[in-house]
């Protein structure tokens, strides 16, 4: 970086005096200088000074490729900040950074808290559905928030779930002279709308939670009844053996369970569903678990919905699987790709024994059966059958 055109500065409440003397003279040095009103103010930028537009768009910044130009951003621009988002659009020996102490740093020293046992999420741009996976009784979050009102809402639908107990902080100017940290109890907290806060940290209280086994209980989705019911949707995990970041296809997706749980593990998922009623239902599931920015629903059958998909690590045939469809997804998955597919007819089950024999893979008969009433008296009933297929591309069997 002998020569970078951009300088992204943290900077805190301290204003010009908490920055290092790189980042002081990028600011005296620069003609165009970025940020937040608050930023602004706070580095003195003057005449030089201009706000972000509304909504955010990094080609302002770009506009300026050459000229000596600073980037103002709370804290660590690099997290929950704009620094990465203007660094993937640049090479890099465009830009420099000088990053301060940031919001979950300085709130974590005030609380005492160690950060890293400590969640940390910028919820001022995500829904508040993102703290589900983290939510159980002792668990320590720190939240970016957007404003007083988000904190109030926060409080609200924390108290709506059950976690009404928890502990609140509101946290405002860390690190500056009108710092402000305040505890309250969740289901108490009243707030000020208007209030400048830039977190909220929680100990979270109460009962529950979502679990973290695969298999999650099925009247926790939306569904017409179309689902991959909990044993064989566990089973079904177990093998298409989701991991931080890889791509699923699930087929036939339904209520889109599937999709559901394996982005909760931490990877994508494209959500490929015919009925414009059941695609309905993914997205809607998706917000109410807090993944929607981990799942794609493509409305459309397969194999034609597939062509253009980006490749994935794994794949779910809930149902429908034929020779088609089947002869498509093995085409275009690369290999050390995983299938799994699920059988319920004569039909397919031959379909699945056939490629069994040539393609490799462990074929499982799984039969369940749950007690009911009969009369006075209980007694098991069989569910129907299913036959389970998984095969790993390129691992040793046919093709």
């Amino acid at each position: 970086m002998d020569n970078p055109w951009l300088t992204i500065i943290g900077i805190g409440e301290d204003g010009l005096s908490g920055l290092s003397e790189a980042s002081r003279k990028a600011l005296a040095d620069a003609e165009t200088i970025f940020g937040g009103e608050r930023h602004l103010a706070l580095a003195d930028a003057g005449a030089r000074g201009r706000p972000w537009p509304v909504p955010f768009d990094a080609g302002a910044v770009l506009d300026c490729r050459g000229r000596a130009t600073v980037v103002l951003a709370s804290g660590d621009p690099f997290w929950h900040g704009v620094g990465s988002r203007l660094a993937e659009r640049l090479e890099n020996g465009e830009w420099i950074a000088h990053p301060a102490p940031s919001t979950f740093s300085l709130a974590a020293s005030r609380l005492g808290w160690p950060l890293e046992a400590t969640i940390c999420l910028g919820l001022h741009t995500a829904p508040f559905e993102r703290l589900l996976l983290h939510l159980a009784d002792g668990e320590r979050i720190l939240c970016l928030v957007r404003d007083g009102r988000a904190a109030i809402e926060l409080a609200e639908w924390l108290t709506a779930r059950g976690w009404g107990s928890s502990k609140l902080w509101t946290l405002k100017a860390l690190g500056g002279p009108r710092e402000s940290i305040i505890q309250y109890c969740a289901d108490a907290y009243a707030g000020d709308p208007a209030a400048a806060l830039v977190a909220v940290a929680l100990e979270v209280r109460g009962a529950g939670g979502l679990p973290r086994s695969a298999g999650l209980a099925d009247d926790l989705f939306v569904h017409d009844g179309q689902i991959t019911k909990r044993p064989m949707r566990a089973l079904a995990l177990s093998v298409l053996a989701p991991r931080q970041g890889e791509r699923l296809w699930d087929i036939g997706a339904g209520a889109g369970s599937i999709s559901i749980e394996w982005a909760l593990h931490g990877g994508t998922a494209i959500a490929v569903e015919a009925r414009e009623d059941r695609a309905a239902n993914i997205r809607k599931n998706a917000d109410a678990f807090g993944v929607s920015h981990r799942i794609t629903v493509i409305e459309g059958t397969a194999p034609a919905a597939l062509s253009s998909l980006p490749p994935p690590q794994a794949v779910f045939v809930g149902g429908g699987l034929d020779a088609a469809l089947f002869d498509r997804v093995w085409g275009l998955l690369p290999e050390s790709a995983r299938l799994a597919a699920h059988a319920v007819t004569i039909e397919t089950e031959a379909l699945v024994s056939e490629l069994h024999r040539r393609c490799g893979g462990e074929l499982m008969r799984i039969e369940i059966a749950h007690a009911g009433s009969l009369g006075r008296y209980r007694a098991f009933e069989p569910a129907r059958p299913v036959v389970q297929w998984c095969v790993t591309k390129g691992s040793g069997g046919g093709q």
